[in-house]
């Protein structure tokens, strides 16, 4: 059995269906309102069960099947914004507790209940976040907050649920974290050579740096 690197806890599991709401111009469609379940939750394809996505172009699929975000920047955000966010105010399908989602490494695996799972990617805001945290300008100050969380890939498929620990049963040695990427795209255009040796992150946003890079 392969020694865990570190130790967390799954506080809460979350899943939505899209809904429309008003947006700043016109009504949209999204499903980052999600609400807590309890109990056990099946993780199967690219979703946990009564979970889904709007739009299935930016949103969603093997490279984005669950999206984690830790407890404690939850929390963070709070004390900046002045006022509790609730469930789920990120979209996350999972909370997390005692692990740094934002700080796994590309490609590190979670053993989360029956299930295996691997990070695969930070998350990029768009303006939905902003009008599910009904703040103006709030993407831009995600952005450079440098905590996005981690989209995970499912390796096995299975089942988990709120309570459940998370061991962080292996990790790949370039230590390019989720934060770095996102910092490469989002704040720091010098960083996209170094994080682009990540293997492990997504064929088509590996590409989209080589590009960048290329110039």
């Amino acid at each position: 059995m392969t020694e865990a690197l570190d130790d967390g806890v799954l506080v809460s599991v979350h899943v939505g269906r899209p809904r429309t709401v008003q947006g700043v111009r016109a009504s949209v469609s999204t499903a980052i309102w999600k609400n807590p379940v309890e109990g056990r939750v099946a993780l199967r394809g690219v979703n946990l069960k009564g979970d889904d996505q709007a739009d299935r172009s930016v949103h969603g699929g093997p490279d984005k099947a669950v999206y984690a975000y830790a407890l404690e920047e939850v929390r963070l955000w709070e004390d900046e914004l002045g006022r509790s966010l609730g469930e789920a105010a990120f979209g996350q399908n999972l909370t997390t507790a005692g692990i740094d989602v934002s700080g796994a490494v590309i490609g590190e695996r979670w053993r989360v209940g029956s299930t295996l799972l691997e990070v695969a990617q930070p998350r990029q805001p768009c303006f939905k976040l902003g009008l599910r945290i009904g703040e103006a300008g709030f993407v831009k100050r995600f952005a450079h907050a440098s905590r996005p969380g981690s989209y995970l890939r499912i390796v096995e498929e299975g089942d988990l649920g709120a309570g459940d620990q998370i061991e962080v049963v292996s990790r790949p040695d370039h230590g390019i974290t989720s934060r770095m990427v996102s910092d490469a795209i989002l704040r720091d255009a010098s960083l996209l050579p170094v994080v682009v040796r990540a293997d492990q992150l997504p064929e088509g946003l590996r590409d989209w740096m080589r590009e960048r890079i290329a110039g």
